[in-house]
């Protein structure tokens, strides 16, 4: 089962991702990260390659897309804010840039 990030989790699981771009989100216990590409089937292909991994894990992130930027929410809606769920996530979408 799922659960919420703890303190201690939330300390030292957030603090590299915090550290590389991702912050957190006002008003929600959410992180947020916008990704800028080239041009629009750049940003595409990151999405559909993050699609997979999202679909693969079963954890599916919020987003948008405007033409070279995609906007990336993670949290865990089954628990109320964020979990390891979000974190593993949010690494992954890192490495896919």
């Amino acid at each position: 089962m799922t659960e919420r990030l703890s303190d201690t989790g939330r300390k030292t699981m957030l603090e590299p991702l915090l550290a590389n771009g991702w912050r957190l989100l006002d008003g929600r216990d959410a992180i947020i990260k916008t990704y800028e590409f080239t041009d629009f089937p750049e940003a595409f292909a990151f999405m559909t390659r993050a699609a997979l991994w999202a679909e693969k894990w079963n954890h599916h992130p919020d987003w948008t897309n405007a033409w070279n930027r995609v906007t990336v929410t993670l949290t865990t809606h089954d628990v109320g804010g964020l979990s390891a769920q979000d974190v593993k996530l949010a690494r992954k979408l890192d490495q896919l840039t």
